[in-house]
C-alpha cells in the first residue's frame, strides 16, 4: 500500500485519481480457486458416498470419530466441486430411537419426490444385540431425515455378513438393491419397491453372497457400457494399507473375479485411501472417486479426510490406478 500511496502523490497532481480505490481493490482480492483442493471440505470425515440430485453434487460421510460419538450425519453440497455447503445435523440419533452411537457410511437415493437415507447404527457383534441397518427419509436431499421404519431393515447376520456399509445399486430395469457388508462378506438383497423390506428371489433366498477374493468392507457398484463395476475396501481400516479393489461382471450377483487394486496409499501424500463411492457426470464418460484417507501428519485412526479425485478407463474398460493429489480435482458445473 506504501507504493500506492507515492503513486497516488505523483500521479494525483493535477489529475483525476477515480482510479486508485479500484486499483487497492484489485490488489487486494485473492485469487480464484482453480481445483477443489484435498480434503474438499475441513473437519474429519469418512466413507462418503457422493451423488447428483439436480444440479447439484452431494457428498454424505460419516462423522469420523470415536463410536460413542458417531450419532449424526452431516451433508455436504457444490455446484460445481469447488466450493461446498454444510448441511448439519441432517439425521441424528434424537430421531432415531433404536440407534445409539456408530452411525456410518450414509447411502442416499432419490424415489419420487422423497430422498432415502439408508445408513448403519450400533456396530452390532451378534443378533442379540439391538442394531443394524436402517433407513430414513426427507423430502430434500439436505433433510431433516426422519426414521421411515421405527426398527432397523436388516438386524441380523446373513452369511456371516456384519449389517454395515450399505449401498443401494438401482438396476437398468429398476429394480433397486441393497449391497452391503462387513468382515470380509457381501451380501445382495432385492428391495420391495417402498423400501420396507426385501423381495425373496426364485430360489426362495433373500440375501444372496457375492464376496469377492479380499473383500472386507465398502461394496459400491455402477455401470458402464454394459458391464456391472463391483467395488469395495480391502485391508483394516485404521491403517496404512486400507485400499479399493474392483471386479467386472455381466450381472449384479456375479461372479466378480478380482482384476486389482486402484486406490491406495501414497506416503508422499496420505495413507489409508479408501472406502469410496463414484459419479459419473451425466451422459458423459466422466467420473470421479470420492473417498477418504488419512493425513500423514495424523495417526489417530480417527483423523480422516474426505476427498476426490477424477477417475479414468483405459480402452478395454479397465480402471486405471487413481492418484492421489492434494490439488483435487477442477471446477466442473452440472
Amino acid at each position: 500500500m506504501r507504493k500506492v500511496a507515492l503513486l497516488a502523490a505523483a500521479c494525483c497532481v493535477g489529475f483525476s485519481c477515480s482510479w486508485l480505490p479500484a486499483l487497492a481493490q484489485t490488489k487486494q482480492q485473492p485469487a480464484k480457486k482453480k481445483t477443489a483442493g484435498n480434503p474438499v471440505f475441513p473437519g474429519w470425515y469418512a466413507d462418503p458416498e457422493g451423488i447428483i440430485f439436480g444440479k447439484k453434487y452431494w457428498i454424505y460421510p460419516t462423522y469420523s470419530d470415536r463410536y460413542q460419538k458417531q450419532v449424526f450425519f452431516d451433508a455436504f453440497s457444490s455446484p460445481d466441486l469447488l466450493t461446498w455447503t454444510k448441511h448439519e445435523r441432517i439425521l441424528d440419533t434424537a430421531a432415531v430411537k433404536w440407534a445409539r452411537r456408530a452411525m456410518w457410511a450414509p447411502a442416499v437415493v432419490q424415489k419420487g419426490k422423497q430422498y432415502f437415507l439408508f445408513f448403519g447404527a450400533n456396530d452390532i457383534q451378534s443378533d442379540q444385540e439391538m442394531g443394524g441397518i436402517g433407513v430414513a427419509v426427507a423430502s430434500k436431499p439436505e433433510g431433516p431425515y426422519k426414521d421411515y421404519l421405527g426398527k432397523p431393515l436388516v438386524d441380523k447376520f446373513h452369511n456371516g455378513a456384519q449389517p454395515i456399509d450399505q449401498f443401494v445399486f438401482q438396476d437398468k430395469d429398476g429394480q433397486y438393491y441393497l449391497i452391503y457388508g462387513g468382515w470380509r462378506h457381501c451380501n445382495i438383497a432385492k428391495l420391495k419397491d417402498d423400501f420396507t423390506g426385501f423381495v425373496p428371489f426364485a430360489d426362495g433366498t433373500t440375501f444372496k453372497e457375492i464376496t469377492p477374493q479380499n473383500y472386507v468392507e465398502g461394496p459400491f457398484m455402477f455401470m458402464r457400457n454394459g458391464k456391472y463395476y463391483f467395488m469395495w475396501s480391502e485391508g483394516g481400516w485404521t491403517g496404512p494399507d486400507y485400499s479399493v479393489a474392483y471386479a467386472v461382471s455381466d450381472s449384479p450377483f456375479g461372479p466378480f473375479e478380482r482384476v486389482g487394486k486402484i486406490l491406495q496409499q501414497d506416503p508422499a501424500i496420505g495413507t489409508g485411501a479408501g472406502h469410496h463411492s463414484v459419479i459419473q457426470v451425466p451422459g458423459k464418460d466422466q467420473w470421479y472417486i470420492v473417498y477418504h484417507r488419512r493425513p500423514l501428519s495424523e495417526t489417530d485412526r480417527d483423523h480422516r479426510v474426505t476427498c476426490i479425485e477424477e477417475m479414468f478407463f483405459d480402452q478395454e474398460g479397465r480402471i486405471k490406478p487413481v492418484k492421489l493429489t492434494n490439488e483435487g480435482v477442477k471446477k466442473h458445473k452440472l
